[in-house]
């Protein structure tokens, strides 16, 4: 019974703690579909393969999303045009280079820029040779799971506009939502039936140390605002490469964003794309 409402409880805080910008994420997905067209994304998406991927990766700046937020945006600017190596790399530095992200890191360890400097270099760093991998790998075909529907009659005034918003974001929020519940609830399960101790016992050398933060960071779940304070309570036991893997991995890819990728990319294209986030926070978080 204890089990349960522990379970209960964690479940219930990961959708409080995501929802609110999931919502954000939708509707700013909404915006994109009504208000951007797919010639501002020509015009405003660099034509220079590296210049748009060090454009996507900066710009992630600008949107205060978390993961779970971060997703349907990202799959609405695709649809519309913009190419994935540009996407992508705006996907993975949204969550954590944004000032909100930034400014809690730097509260949760002690008032100190130190994990904030590295932070904001490793997610940097990461998004961008993942960029250029995928501008060499994958060279127009979206990777959308589905075809986006063209609607047959574009809204002409600012109220229709806004009107199409609200049903788009509604009707995203329906659809990413389930993925983010049954995201939530694994998560849940995982931290209620895996006992951290036992992750924390094989977590001594800097290796194995690096691959159980890296692990828990996925298990978790957290929110990109909040997981800076769970990292600090490691300060103790990992060493300060595993914590910077931690931090820059969670919000990279988790157990929900898992999902809602799957729901909105093809599953092999998923799959290479955790497999190279893996790979370089990894190594990166060896060579800190």
């Amino acid at each position: 019974m204890n089990t349960f409402l522990q379970l209960n409880t964690i479940f219930i805080s990961i959708l409080i703690e995501s929802f609110p910008f999931l919502l954000i994420g939708v509707f700013i997905s909404g915006i994109i579909q009504m208000f951007v067209t797919e010639e501002m994304v020509e015009r405003w998406v660099p034509k220079r393969k590296i210049t748009a991927v060090l454009y996507g990766t900066f710009v992630g700046a600008l949107f205060p999303a978390c993961e779970c937020g971060i997703v349907p945006i990202t799959r609405r600017l695709v649809a519309k045009g913009v190419p994935l190596y540009a996407a992508i790399p705006f996907m993975l530095t949204g969550p954590i280079i944004n000032p909100i992200v930034l400014f809690s890191t730097f509260i949760a360890f002690g008032s100190s820029l130190k994990m904030v400097f590295y932070r904001f270099i490793f997610a940097l760093s990461v998004a961008v040779l993942i960029g250029l991998l995928l501008a060499v790998q994958y060279k127009k075909d979206n990777q959308l799971r589905k075809k986006e529907v063209i609607p047959s009659s574009i809204p002409k005034t600012w109220k229709e506009k806004w009107r199409g918003t609200l049903e788009h974001s509604i009707d995203e929020f329906f659809t990413s939502g389930k993925y983010l519940i049954i995201g939530a609830f694994v998560a849940s399960a995982m931290q209620t039936y895996v006992k951290t101790a036992t992750l924390l016992e094989i977590g001594h050398g800097k290796v194995s140390s690096s691959l159980v933060m890296m692990a828990l960071a996925f298990v978790l779940s957290l929110c990109s605002e909040a997981d800076a304070f769970i990292a600090s309570s490691f300060q103790n036991t990992f060493s300060f490469g595993a914590l910077a893997a931690f931090l820059v991995y969670g919000p990279m890819i988790d157990i929900k964003n898992t999902l809602m990728l799957l729901q909105s990319f093809k599953t092999r294209f998923v799959i290479v794309l955790i497999a190279y986030i893996t790979i370089f926070v990894f190594v990166g978080s060896l060579l800190i």
